[in-house]
């Protein structure tokens, strides 16, 4: 991992379940503007904050991770919050990719810069990378709630959020397991590939 040093890492961590063109905009986004030598897509294992469906399979979620990111420069799927086993915690995942003269940036949806302040070990993340975040709705009555809340991280620990901005696509994992369930095309909702997959292995039907 030498090979990292004085570089700028993003980080882009989720369920994917599956991934979709909305989070291959945001990471476009996020490498562009931020400026990322390298982004890690990091399926999570078990996530803190949300139920998934008790048929998962965390292998599957990373195949498409491969599948849909794998022509991208720059860009690594890692295994490493699988592997590790348990609860996700983001804490655990910037320990694990810490490098000397490395900069970490972390990806965050609407949902999570609103809960940021009941993650595990939150105050140790902020001084660990700098949080960056994506809309991935235009409601103007959230983004109110957005700002209201980015201003009260700065002020009580100096944490300033940067915004992504890109036209948010309002898609969801939900979304394309609800389609697949019901039988609808879901080809405008993720890559080609992940679609077969999804095909080939019957998932979320």
């Amino acid at each position: 991992m030498n090979g990292f040093d004085h570089t700028r890492v993003g980080i882009y961590g989720g369920t994917f379940a599956p991934v979709h063109n909305g989070h291959l905009r945001a990471a476009k986004a996020f490498m562009e503007q931020m400026k990322l030598d390298y982004l890690f897509i990091i399926p999570a294992y078990l996530p803190p904050h949300k139920q998934i469906d008790s048929s998962d399979d965390p292998l599957f979620r990373l195949r498409m991770c491969e599948l849909a990111f794998g022509d991208m420069d720059g860009i690594v799927i890692s295994d490493c919050e699988i592997a590790r086993g348990g609860k996700s915690y983001t804490y655990d995942t910037l320990k694990e990719l810490e490098r000397p003269n490395t900069r970490l940036f972390l990806l965050c949806g609407t949902d999570m810069v609103l809960t940021f302040d009941t993650w595990f070990r939150f105050e140790d993340i902020f001084k660990m990378c700098y949080p960056v975040y994506v809309r991935r709705e235009n409601d103007p009555l959230i983004g109110n709630r957005i700002v209201a809340k980015i201003t009260e991280y700065y002020q009580k620990y100096g944490v300033m959020f940067r915004k992504i901005l890109t036209e948010p696509l309002e898609l969801s994992s939900t979304d394309v397991r609800r389609a697949v369930k019901e039988g609808k095309d879901i080809s405008g909702m993720v890559p080609e590939k992940v679609e077969k997959f999804i095909r080939e292995n019957g998932l979320y039907r």
